[in-house]
């Protein structure tokens, strides 16, 4: 893998009151913020050590870029499919902006000598800069690194023992970079686009979490004719008290008002049984989303809804009850080895299948394309 400094632009703190409320807007106004002075341009390029840290745990990573030929070649490997629509989005918030405010998070083996590295150098050298976030107890710190034979030491490693990355989070901004490299760099000899602002964390620092489902209506369905179809497919358990699902294979299902528990029949699994990877969201596409509620493609069809695990199963029911005859289904994390099998079979995951922790924030450090020209 092949990683590079960049000039980075980040926040002027001194001009921020509040965390939440100023980084929730970067995304949009990050123009405007700018040209006001909320933000400030290093003098030099650098690479930083990225920390996150919680009560539960801390996270550390590295902020660098990296290069597009390198997802073009499919050393950055995805798991998702994109759409032409989302690219358009980010293309065109990218071009408005001049900019990237958020990092693609890149996962990748951990590597000794790499972590060694960055350990020792933020224990010897000061915080570049430090900001909190109240809503999600988190404290987000950088330290810069600007020395030529250190980053050069980083890189040589990357090359050396970093033989590819997975995007974690980020595939259209991934996307829509080599699509912008490839449209931009041809007509006007532009290398704006030829890197990719990346977070790179390795395995052993990543959690991946449930990514849970809403369905707005039943198809039509009575109550008593969709749970006849679904116990076609499920041993179904009513729950007393609701619990997210402990194993691969078992579905937590919200209905009426009511929590159920589904654990897939065997003889529904069996046709499966030699297929690599085999994923509850892939199933539940396959057998629950299309052959009960008519929904042909969960990537367009607007009556699915996507709830993140970590916000918790009173968040979930909650939301549910916005729909009225909705049902939900709270799904197993997939592991990470799945994720990683499916990347490297160059095989993709149904859409919204993982929710990785740390999460990346708009605006604490930016990739201003204005820096290179």
């Amino acid at each position: 893998m092949r990683i590079k400094p960049f000039q980075a632009v980040y926040p002027n703190l001194d001009f921020i009151t509040s965390s939440d409320a100023f980084f929730s807007k970067v995304k949009w106004e990050y123009a405007a913020y700018k040209k006001n002075g909320f933000f400030q341009r290093t003098a030099q390029e650098a690479v930083y050590i990225y920390e996150i840290s919680s009560r539960q745990r801390n996270y550390t990573g590295l902020i660098a870029c990296a290069a597009v030929e390198d997802y073009d070649e499919g050393l950055i490997k995805r798991h998702e499919n994109t759409i032409a629509t989302k690219e358009q989005q980010q293309m065109d918030l990218m071009i408005s902006r001049d900019a990237i405010v958020k990092p693609v998070l890149l996962t990748y083996p951990s590597v000794k000598e790499i972590n060694e590295l960055l350990e020792d150098y933020k224990n010897a050298n000061p915080i570049f800069y430090e900001t909190s976030f109240f809503e999600t107890q988190q404290k987000h710190r950088f330290w810069s690194i600007t020395d030529g034979a250190l980053i050069n030491k980083l890189q040589q490693f990357f090359l050396e023992k970093v033989g590819k990355s997975y995007i974690a989070d980020g595939h259209h901004r991934c996307s829509t970079m080599a699509l912008m490299h490839k449209r931009f760099s041809k007509t006007a000899n532009d290398a704006r686009f030829g890197s990719i602002l990346s977070a790179f964390f390795p395995m052993d620092q990543l959690e991946v979490l449930d990514f849970n489902r809403i369905i707005t209506g039943l198809n039509d369905n009575s109550l008593t004719t969709f749970m006849a179809k679904i116990s076609q497919l499920f041993d179904i358990e009513l729950m007393t008290i609701p619990k997210k699902p402990t194993r691969k294979h078992e579905i937590v299902m919200l209905l009426n008002r009511e929590w159920f528990k589904l654990t897939w029949k065997p003889e529904i699994l069996e046709p499966y049984k030699n297929r690599p990877v085999l994923l509850d969201a892939s199933m539940l596409d396959e057998k629950v989303m299309k052959w009960i509620l008519g929904i042909e493609d969960v990537r367009t069809d607007h009556r699915v809804k996507y709830v993140q695990g970590v916000k918790g199963l009173e968040d979930f029911r909650l939301k549910a009850l916005r729909y009225e005859g909705s049902v939900g289904f709270c799904l197993y994390p997939v592991a990470l080895e799945e994720l990683i099998a499916i990347a490297d079979m160059d095989k993709t995951m149904p859409p919204k299948s993982t929710w990785f922790e740390p999460r990346m924030r708009n605006g604490l450090i930016i990739q201003d394309f204005g820096s290179d020209h």
